[in-house]
């Protein structure tokens, strides 16, 4: 089979991201053409109000538009182009519309995965690269959302998946207030507790202790890998398959939590649109590193996105 070029869309919570890439099923290499992100924030209240707010849409719709633009000039059209929604959408009354939307700007309609296929989905791409005595399996592949994490277990294949409803952006508007300033230990303590209840019920499908490898996936893993190695920018060649250890994790999310919105801000490695939920997010990932027991984590730029890349030629 020869190589085949693919658009993949992932939309999540927090953000909305596009890889163009083509594709050797034969050797598994992936070869980059155009990665980007936008932070659309779909996810903006629908935990409180049930619905996808109309200036979050509009957001989505933008980034569509642009996603549009760069598909066409490297010659996929819909027949070669997966949209993944996740968690957000899942939830919100109102998802007709978005569905409506994506699919007048992209002419595909958007796959609205269960969190199980989420899953699935990140750990393909998150262990397709990772064989040999370097990454030893089994894996504990995490995919830290907006708005759900999801967990799953396997070596060559899953052996055991869930989706949980944790995640920075629900944490953040559930306990800190938007994510403005410093979180009172009360509000820690109150977000630790709703953490612990969704691991929880993560550890009820899936052996949290389990693995050899565990592996951290999304901008929350990647973001606070790049403050951890004390990057002047971001640079995903270094944080891609760094190795992090559970006591630099909480040296940085003990940073994090006590720093004003200016101070977080100012991070050079920072997204302007993870501002307000990295401290939560950052918590999430501590309290999943001492869940597992694990010594350290491998931090991984490949992920959902790349796995729906995969999809479409399986």
């Amino acid at each position: 089979m020869s190589v085949t070029r693919v658009g993949a869309i992932d939309c999540g919570t927090n953000s909305i991201r596009l890889l163009v890439a083509d594709l050797d099923p034969e050797t598994g290499e992936i070869t980059d053409l155009d990665r980007r992100m936008v932070i659309n924030r779909l996810g903006q209240g629908v935990d409180r109000t049930g619905r996808l707010a109309p200036e979050a849409l509009e957001r989505t719709f933008a980034a569509c538009r642009e996603y549009a633009a760069v598909l066409a000039e490297h010659g996929v059209g819909p027949d070669r182009l997966r949209f993944v929604a996740t968690s957000a959408s899942r939830d919100a009354e109102n998802s007709a519309e978005y569905v409506a939307g994506v699919k007048e700007i992209l002419g595909v309609e958007p796959t609205v995965v269960s969190g199980d296929e989420e899953a699935r989905l990140s750990f393909t791409g998150a262990t397709k690269e990772l064989t040999g005595g370097q990454f030893p399996g089994p894996y504990l592949v995490f995919d830290l959302g907006g708005g759900s994490t999801e967990f799953v277990l396997g070596t060559t294949g899953v052996e055991a998946a869930r989706s949980v409803d944790i995640g920075c952006v629900r944490l953040t508007e559930r306990h800190f207030g938007g994510g403005g300033g410093v979180p009172t230990a009360e509000q820690i303590a109150l977000a630790r507790a709703d953490v612990d209840a969704a691991l929880d019920r993560a550890a009820e499908a899936v052996p949290l202790t389990a693995a050899a490898t565990l592996v951290g996936l999304a901008g929350t893993v990647t973001t606070v890998a790049g403050i951890a190695l004390g990057l002047p920018e971001y640079d995903s060649a270094r944080i891609h398959h760094a190795r992090l250890t559970v006591r630099q994790v909480r040296e940085t999310a003990h940073r994090l939590l006590e720093m004003e919105h200016a101070e977080r801000a100012a991070i050079p490695v920072m997204h302007p649109g993870r501002v307000d939920v990295i401290g939560a997010g950052a918590l999430v990932l501590l309290e999943i590193m001492e869940r597992t027991g694990a010594a350290e984590l491998v931090v991984s730029e490949h992920d959902i996105l790349d796995g729906v890349a995969w999809s479409l030629v399986s």
